[in-house]
């Protein structure tokens, strides 16, 4: 009943936002400044990871900072299961969102005070903010438009367009602060974003109607009591977890990057397997979950690629390009702005073909391009890598022609992937599907923290041109099974 409560929103009257529902502006507004304070913090991350105590950095090797930065993105989006489990369970998408960015701005804050522990610190608060924001926001959005109209992939687009403003942003001022003056004064800049965010948020609710009021399963009475007994159960066994490793000498970086990453792969089976398994699901949503588990798979692939951007490419950013215009010599970070303002530019033209196409190509085509030019990335990428042999600083056009061909792949998959969770979810799992939704990401970014250690150890041509000619494989293998995915979507294109 509550997901089709928000008629309102779907069909607003008067003043529109590119055509679309008002309360559209306010999310996208919301969703910018979280991806500014996301993106700002982790263009400088894996960088202040491996700088030199001398630097003021951590002094980690290069393989242990890129799975950490891998494994953070992982829990980054892991966390959206439990939040939004939280927002149909008990508390709602709109509050849930509220309560996410006052968490994340805290631990922004929390990483900008100039102590060795603060980083983790402020790390872990990202993480649970971030999984009660992120995936209750894109549901929202998703409240805007009926289930099955050909204007939500556009929504969703411009939506996408409005993460990346704030993604283009935050590495200019970020990094620039951080590489330039001070590592932590850039996380701080990543602060006030997300306070901006919130503010934005609190002034704009109103006129979101009743888009994510209400839970849509509300746990009640006994149900409720028992629910957050064993939330606090679950948080006093990690806290015992951590302490145990703690006693035992083993809570090291490397002991809990593989701890949970391990724990990352394991709950996304586990999650599958209780979707599956539950009595209540129709047959129609059982065989869409079927569908679901193929484009998940696909999705993993491509983000344990495309994330390696602000860790092993990044680095690469750093050492292998010559970065000096006219005397300057730009931060390596401000490359990361280059995605973002390629999907920017990209975003209002996909959104225009998916509209003008409408259910002519398919969800499971859509991805499996993404594959593909996801791959053909690391190949090009595989060429600056042999440029650079023998320690010869190569031109940053490489890197921006490898984010231009990623930036192809993801307006293939990305959005359209929201979109398509919105339409496959069954209706008792509407907010946590769209936190199965990041988990892909999760799993992606996890084992891609874990695959880049490689990078610090193989030959770089070799590693890119490995990963690269798998998920081209990959993609086309997609293409064979297009119609049989089709056909277990149910009507849903």
């Amino acid at each position: 009943m509550a997901r089709d409560a928000p008629v309102a929103a779907r069909r607003p009257t008067g003043r529109t936002f590119f055509g679309h529902p008002p309360a559209l502006a306010t999310l996208f507004l919301t969703e910018m400044w979280e991806r500014f304070s996301f993106y700002g913090m982790r263009a400088i991350l894996v960088l202040y990871l491996t700088a030199s105590l001398a630097d003021e950095g951590r002094g980690l090797e290069e393989s242990t900072a890129n799975a950490v930065y891998g494994t953070y993105n992982a829990m980054v989006y892991l966390m959206a299961l439990p939040g939004g489990w939280v927002a149909d369970r008990l508390i709602g998408a709109r509050r849930s969102v509220l309560w996410g960015g006052v968490v994340i701005a805290a631990g922004h804050y929390v990483m900008a005070i100039p102590t060795r522990w603060s980083v983790f610190a402020g790390m872990t608060l990202i993480v649970v903010g971030t999984g009660l924001l992120k995936p209750n926001i894109s549901t929202m959005v998703g409240d805007l438009y009926d289930r099955d109209s050909p204007r939500r992939d556009a929504g969703f687009a411009i939506f996408y367009m409005g993460i990346n403003l704030g993604a283009f942003i935050a590495p200019l001022i970020c990094g620039f602060l951080g590489e330039k003056v001070n590592w932590h004064l850039g996380f701080a800049a990543a602060a006030v974003g997300m306070t901006f965010g919130v503010l934005q948020y609190v002034l704009g609710r109103r006129g979101l109607g009743e888009a994510g009021a209400r839970p849509a399963d509300p746990l009640l009475g006994a149900d409720r009591r028992r629910a957050l007994t064993r939330i606090g159960i679950a948080a006093a066994v990690v806290v015992l977890v951590v302490a145990a490793l703690a006693l035992a000498g083993l809570f090291t970086v490397d002991t809990v990057v593989n701890l949970l990453t391990a724990v990352t792969v394991l709950i996304t089976i586990g999650y599958f397997a209780r979707i599956m398994v539950d009595r209540e699901l129709s047959p129609t949503e059982r065989s869409r979950m079927k569908a679901y588990v193929w484009l998940f798979v696909f999705a993993a692939a491509f983000w344990l690629i495309y994330d390696q951007a602000g860790s092993v490419l990044n680095v690469f950013a750093a050492d292998n390009t010559d970065r000096s215009v006219a005397g300057f010599t730009f931060p390596a970070s401000w490359l990361q702005s280059v995605n973002p303002i390629l999907i920017i530019v990209g975003a209002p033209l996909a959104a225009l073909l998916w509209l003008r196409l409408g259910h002519r190509v398919s969800t499971p085509l859509k991805f499996a391009v993404g594959l593909v030019l996801n791959g053909l990335s690391f190949v090009l990428m595989a060429a600056a890598a042999q440029a650079a042999v023998g320690g010869d600083l190569v031109s940053p056009w490489w890197l921006v022609a490898v984010y231009a061909i990623q930036v192809a792949g993801e307006l293939a998959l990305s959005p359209v992937g929201l979109s398509a969770t919105t339409k496959l979810a069954p209706v008792k799992y509407a907010s946590q599907m769209m936190g199965l939704w990041f988990l892909a990401t999760a799993v992606g970014d996890a084992i891609g923290g874990q695959v880049a250690r490689l990078a610090d150890t193989w030959a770089a041509p070799t590693y890119f041109l490995t990963f690269g000619l798998a998920s081209v494989a990959l993609g086309l293998g997609a293409v064979m099974f297009t119609r049989h995915i089709g056909d277990l979507m149910a009507g849903i294109h």
